[in-house]
C-alpha cells in the first residue's frame, strides 16, 4: 500500500543518499536545478484519476523515492483531454505519471515523474524544470495528451534523445552507481545492473533566462552582408571543397544578447529548437556548476564537479544526437551522423573542416582548437613543398660535393690516417671509411640550408601574422567580438574555498569571498618550487645517463666491429658513430615518452599544490609547467647535439673527460649537422607513431572493453544514454593535451629546421592524419563534451610567439656552429688558391696534424703503426710550430664569420618580422567594416523594436484614455439630460 501522504520536494541538488549519507538540503536556487531527497516509502505504484493523484513509489530495504504530484486548480478539462485520460489510463500505461495538470504552477515550482520503462531497460528519474505558461493550461494539457497518444512506446528508439513523449529533449544525463551487495537488491533494469540515470531537461522558461544571464547572442535578422568569396582560380581546388550545405549549415544572422523581455524581436520560429543542443547543455552545465547541495562546517557546498570528483555521481555528460553510422530517422537532423560522414572519415583526409558544424555541435572552444590546427597545416604546406625543394636539391648535388668527393676518392681521403676517437681500445682509421656518411650530411647540409633557414624566420613570423587574421575573422562570424571569459573560469575553485580561511572584500562585486594571505601561500610555492626544480633535475640527469651511455658504448661498438670479419662490408655506412647514434637515439625516445608520462601527473599534482583562486588561473599553471617540462623532456638531447657536442673535445693528447671517465663525443669530419638531423628524425617521427597509434587505439579498446562488461541485456535494452555511458571521458583537459602536443611539433618544425627542412613534411602528413584521428575520436569514441566559448587559443599563442624567436637564434647558431656552411664559405672567399675549383683542399685544410708520439701513454691505441702522424678535426697548428697544438689564425676567422652570420641573420629576419607585423593588421579591414555594420544593425533593429513597442503602449493607452473621454461626456450629456 501506498503512503498516504506525499512529499514535496523543493531543495537545491543533493547527491544519491546513498552515496553520501547525512547531507541536508539547502534553500532553494531560482531557476536551479533540484533533486529530491529520499526516504522510506512502501513498493506499490498507485493511480488516483478520480482526484487527480499521481504516485510513485520505489521500494529499497534502505531508502526510497517518491513523488507526488498534484494539480491546484479544480478547473475541469475538456472533453478531449478526458476522454484521452481515460484512454490511456484503460491501457496501464505507466507514463500517466508524467500527464499533470500545469494550471497555477509557477516556472519556479519544481515538478518530478518517476519512471521506469521495460522497453528502454533503465531506470530513468527525471528532473523537470517546468515552463512558465504562456498559453491557457488547458491548451497546453490537450496538447500533451494528443500528441502523448500518437506516440507508440513500442516505436520509441533507442538512440532517442527525448523523453518517452517524444516532445522534452534530454539536455544532460548525470549518472550514479548503487551498490548491489549493500543493498542486496537485483538491478534488473540497467545495463550493468547497479547504474541509475538522471536525465535533465531545461524547458523554454530556464532557456531564455540563462541566455540572458549568459549573454547568449541569438539572430534577429538576417544579414545582408554577403560570405567571403572564393579567391581567384579557386575553381582548381574544388576536390578540396565541401557542399556548401555542410560548410555553411545555416544563413548568416545579425545577432544581439537574447533579452527574456524582447523575446519578439528574435526570429523565433520553434522553441524546441531556437537554441542549438551545444547551447542547451552550456546553460545546464552552467545550472549545475553553482547548484548547491549541502553545507558543511557552515559553508555551502557547490557545484556537480565537486560531487563528481568524491565519486557521488559516477558521470555527468550531455548526449550525442544520435549514431554516428546512420542518419536519424526523425525530422531533426543528426549532427554527429554529418560530422561522421563529412569531417571524420579517413578518405577525406583532402577535404576542408566543415568548422561551422564543428561549433554548432562541440562549441567554440573545441571550434577553434580544430581551425587553429586546420590553419597550421595549411601553413605547414608552403614550408614543407620549400624543405623538399631544398632536400632535392641536395641529393642531386649529392655527387657533384667537393667535400664528399675528396673524402671518397682513395688518393686523398684514402691516404688520410684520422686520430682514434676513443681511448686505447680504438684503433686508427682512414678517411675515406665515411666515404657514405659524408654524402648523407650533404643531403642537409649545404648551400640551401642557409636560405631554408631565413625562409623558416619569415614563415614563423608570417604564420603568427596570419593566424591573427585568421581569429579575428573568426570572432566575428561565430559572435565572439564581445567575449568575456566563461564565468565558470572566473569562479573559485573549491580546493581554494576549502583552504581559505579568510575573507576579504571583492572591490569589483563588493562581496566578501574567500582570500588566502601571501605569507599562507609561500610554503606551497616553496613545495612547488622545490618539486619543479627536481623533475628539471631528474630531467637533466637522464639526458646525462644517455650521454653516458653513448661514451660507453661507442668504444664497444668501435672495437666490435673492427674485430668482426663479417662487418666489414657494412663498415662503409654503418661506422660507429653512426650506430652510437641511431641506438642513443632511440633509446632517448623512450626515455622521453615514459618520462612523459609521469611529469602529465607531476604538473598535476604541483599546479594542485599551489592552491590557484579560478579554473583560469589553474589551466594557466598548468600549462607553464608542462610545457616547461615538456620542452626540456623532448629538446634537451637535441640542444646538446646541436650546440654542445665536438665543441669542447680539445685535441690528441690534451682531451676533455667526462667525471674524469669518459672521454668527449667528438664529430665526424662532414660534421655533427647529420647526428642532429638522426636525433631529431627519430624524436619527431617516433613520437608522431607513438602518439597516433594511442590516441587512435586505446579509446577504442576500453570502449570495447566496457560494453562487454556492461552488457547483461540484449541489443534492444541499450538506450542512448547509456551508449553514451560507455564512451570515453573527453574531460576538461582533452583540449589542453591536443594543444600540447600541437606546440611541441611547432618546436620541432621551426627550432631544428635548419637541420632537417623535411621536418614541416612530416609534420604535415601527421598532421593530416591526426585531424581525422582526433575527429574520429571525438564523434566516435568520446562522450559528447560540454560546449564551450573561446575567442582565441589563450596562453598557447603566447607559447607559439615565444618560440618563433627562439627559433630564429637556434636555426642561426645551427647555421653558424653545427654546420659546416661557414667554414666552407670562409676557405672559398679567404684561403682556396684555386680559381677553377675554389674548395678543393677544403678536406685537408680543415683537418689538422697530431704527432702520434705527442699521445699519452694511457690513450695510445694498444697496436703499433708504423705512420708518425695522424689527422683530426680542428684549426690548430702542427707539432713543428712553435705553437703547436694552439688554435691558429684561421680558427678566429672561422669564429669571427659565425658570430658576423648570427648577428646579420637575426636582425635581418627580425627586422622582417617587425616590418610584417606592421604591414599586416590584426583585424582585416573587412571584418572591421563588417563588425561595424552589424553593430550598426544591430542598434537600429532594437531601437525599431523598441520604439514600435512604445508606440503599441501608447496607442493602447490613448485608446484607454479616448474611451475614459467618452464616457465621461456621454456621462455628462446624460446628467444634463436629466437636468
Amino acid at each position: 500500500m501506498a503512503s498516504p501522504g506525499s512529499q514535496e520536494f523543493r531543495s537545491s541538488l543533493a547527491p544519491p543518499s546513498s552515496q553520501t549519507p547525512g547531507v541536508s538540503p539547502v534553500s532553494p536556487v531560482p531557476l536551479g536545478l533540484q533533486v529530491p531527497l529520499e526516504s522510506p516509502q512502501s513498493d506499490s505504484l498507485k493511480k488516483e484519476s478520480s482526484s487527480w493523484i499521481a504516485e510513485a513509489e520505489l521500494k529499497s530495504r534502505r531508502q526510497t523515492i517518491r513523488f507526488s504530484l498534484r494539480p491546484k486548480s479544480s478547473r475541469r478539462l475538456s472533453q478531449r483531454s478526458f476522454n484521452a485520460f481515460n484512454e490511456l489510463a484503460k491501457l496501464g500505461d505507466p507514463d500517466l505519471l508524467e500527464m499533470v495538470e500545469q494550471e497555477g504552477l509557477t516556472a519556479r515550482e519544481i515538478d518530478y515523474a518517476f519512471q521506469q520503462s521495460e522497453t528502454l531497460g533503465s531506470k530513468e528519474t527525471s528532473f523537470l524544470i517546468p515552463e512558465d505558461l504562456q498559453s491557457p493550461p488547458e491548451k497546453r494539457f490537450n496538447l500533451f495528451l494528443r500528441r502523448r497518444l500518437m506516440f507508440q512506446r513500442s516505436e520509441h528508439s533507442k538512440d532517442s534523445v527525448f523523453f518517452r513523449d517524444g516532445i522534452r529533449q534530454i539536455d544532460f544525463v548525470l549518472s550514479y552507481v548503487e551498490d548491489v551487495k549493500k543493498d542486496g537488491e537485483l538491478k534488473a533494469n540497467s545495463e550493468d545492473g547497479k547504474t541509475y540515470f538522471v536525465k535533465i531537461h531545461a524547458p523554454w522558461e530556464v532557456l531564455v533566462t540563462y541566455a540572458e544571464v549568459l549573454g547568449i547572442k541569438m539572430p534577429i535578422k538576417l544579414s545582408d552582408i554577403p560570405r567571403p568569396k572564393y579567391p581567384p582560380l579557386s575553381y582548381m581546388l574544388g576536390a578540396v571543397k565541401l557542399p556548401s550545405s555542410v560548410k555553411y549549415p545555416s544563413p548568416e544572422y545579425f545577432t544581439a544578447q537574447f533579452s527574456r523581455h524582447r523575446q519578439e524581436l528574435f526570429l523565433i520560429e520553434d522553441e524546441a529548437t531556437f537554441f542549438p543542443s551545444s547551447t542547451r547543455n552550456r546553460i545546464v552545465y552552467y545550472i549545475l556548476s553553482r547548484c548547491p547541495f549541502g553545507v558543511e562546517e557552515g559553508k555551502k557546498k557547490i557545484g556537480i564537479e565537486r560531487l563528481l570528483n568524491s565519486n557521488t555521481y559516477l558521470s555527468a555528460y550531455p548526449l550525442h544526437d544520435g549514431q554516428y553510422w546512420k542518419p536519424s530517422k526523425t525530422a531533426r537532423p543528426n549532427e554527429r551522423y554529418n560530422l561522421c560522414k563529412n569531417w571524420a572519415r579517413f578518405s577525406y583526409f583532402y577535404k576542408e573542416q566543415p568548422f561551422h558544424l564543428i561549433r554548432n555541435y562541440f562549441g567554440e572552444k573545441i571550434g577553434i582548437y580544430f581551425v587553429f590546427l586546420g590553419y597550421y597545416t595549411e601553413m605547414l604546406l608552403f614550408a614543407a613543398l620549400v624543405g623538399l625543394a631544398c632536400f632535392i636539391y641536395g641529393l642531386l648535388s649529392m655527387e657533384n660535393n667537393r667535400t664528399s668527393t675528396e673524402i671518397c676518392d682513395p688518393d686523398i681521403g684514402g691516404q688520410m690516417i684520422m686520430c682514434p676517437l676513443c681511448d686505447e681500445v680504438c684503433d686508427y682509421w682512414r678517411l675515406n671509411t665515411t666515404c657514405l656518411h659524408s654524402k648523407f650530411s650533404h643531403l642537409f647540409d649545404n648551400e640551401s640550408t642557409v636560405f631554408f633557414a631565413l625562409f623558416m624566420g619569415i614563415w614563423v613570423t608570417l604564420f603568427l601574422e596570419f593566424w591573427k587574421q585568421r581569429q579575428a575573422r573568426l570572432e566575428y562570424e561565430w559572435d565572439l567580438v564581445d567575449f568575456e571569459e566563461e564565468q565558470q573560469q572566473l569562479q573559485l575553485r573549491p580546493e581554494f574555498e576549502a583552504m581559505c580561511k579568510h575573507k576579504k572584500m571583492n572591490p569589483v562585486t563588493k562581496e566578501m569571498e574567500p582570500h588566502m594571505p601571501l605569507c599562507h601561500r609561500i610554503p606551497w610555492y616553496f613545495v612547488s618550487g622545490t618539486t619543479v626544480t627536481f623533475g628539471m633535475a631528474l630531467l637533466l640527469s637522464s639526458m646525462v645517463s644517455i650521454l653516458v651511455y653513448r661514451l660507453s658504448v661507442f668504444a664497444t661498438f668501435a672495437s666490435f666491429m673492427e674485430s668482426e670479419a663479417t662487418l666489414q662490408s657494412v663498415k662503409s655506412f654503418f661506422t660507429p658513430q653512426l650506430a652510437t647514434a641511431l641506438s642513443g637515439s632511440c633509446l632517448n625516445c623512450i626515455v622521453i615518452l615514459i618520462l612523459n608520462f609521469f611529469y602529465e601527473k607531476i604538473s598535476a599534482w604541483i599546479t594542485k599544490m599551489e592552491i590557484p583562486r579560478t579554473h583560469q588561473e589553474y589551466e594557466s599553471s598548468l600549462t607553464l609547467k608542462m610545457f616547461l617540462f615538456q620542452f626540456v623532456n623532448y629538446y634537451s638531447s637535441c640542444f646538446y647535439v646541436a650546440f654542445f657536442k665536438g665543441k669542447f673535445v680539445g685535441y690528441p693528447g690534451s682531451y676533455t673527460y667526462m667525471f674524469n671517465i669518459w672521454r668527449s663525443e667528438e664529430c665526424g669530419p662532414a660534421g655533427c649537422l647529420i647526428e642532429l638531423t638522426t636525433q631529431l628524425t627519430i624524436i619527431m617521427i617516433g613520437k608522431q607513431i607513438f602518439g597516433n597509434i594511442h590516441e587512435a587505439f586505446q579509446p577504442l579498446i576500453f570502449n570495447w572493453w566496457r560494453r562487454r562488461r556492461a552488457r547483461t541485456h540484449s541489443e534492444k535494452l541499450y538506450s542512448r544514454w547509456e551508449q553514451d555511458h560507455d564512451l570515453q571521458i573527453y574531460g576538461h583537459r582533452g583540449l589542453f593535451y591536443e594543444y600540447l602536443e600541437t606546440v611541441i611539433q611547432f618546436g620541432f618544425a621551426t627550432l631544428f629546421v635548419a637541420s632537417f627542412p623535411l621536418a614541416p613534411l612530416f609534420a604535415l602528413m601527421n598532421n593530416i592524419m591526426g585531424i581525422r584521428v582526433d575527429a574520429w575520436k571525438l564523434t566516435t569514441q568520446y562522450r559528447r563534451p560540454v560546449a564551450a566559448k573561446a575567442h582565441s587559443i589563450g596562453v598557447w599563442q603566447d607559447i607559439l610567439f615565444g618560440m618563433a624567436i627562439v627559433s630564429v637564434a637556434t636555426n642561426a647558431f645551427i647555421v653558424s656552429f653545427t654546420s659546416d656552411i661557414i667554414p666552407r664559405l670562409v676557405y672559398f672567399y679567404a684561403y682556396s688558391t684555386n680559381s677553377t675549383e675554389p674548395l678543393s683542399g677544403y678536406v685537408n685544410n680543415s683537418l689538422s696534424v697530431f704527432l702520434i708520439a705527442d699521445f699519452p701513454n694511457h690513450t695510445v691505441p694498444m697496436e703499433k703503426k708504423d705512420f708518425v702522424t695522424c689527422r683530426y678535426r680542428d684549426y690548430r697548428y702542427p707539432p713543428d710550430h712553435e705553437d703547436k697544438y694552439s688554435h691558429n689564425m684561421q680558427f678566429w676567422h672561422v669564429l669571427a664569420a659565425k658570430m658576423t652570420f648570427i648577428i646579420v641573420m637575426e636582425h635581418v629576419v627580425f627586422l622582417f618580422k617587425f616590418l610584417l607585423a606592421w604591414l599586416i593588421p590584426d583585424v582585416p579591414k573587412d571584418v572591421v567594416e563588417k563588425i561595424k555594420r552589424e553593430k550598426l544593425m544591430t542598434i537600429k533593429i532594437i531601437h525599431d523594436f523598441e520604439l514600435n513597442k512604445l508606440k503599441e503602449n501608447l496607442d493602447v493607452e490613448y485608446g484607454n484614455i479616448m474611451k475614459n473621454v467618452l464616457v465621461d461626456e456621454d456621462n455628462s450629456l446624460k446628467a444634463k439630460t436629466i437636468v
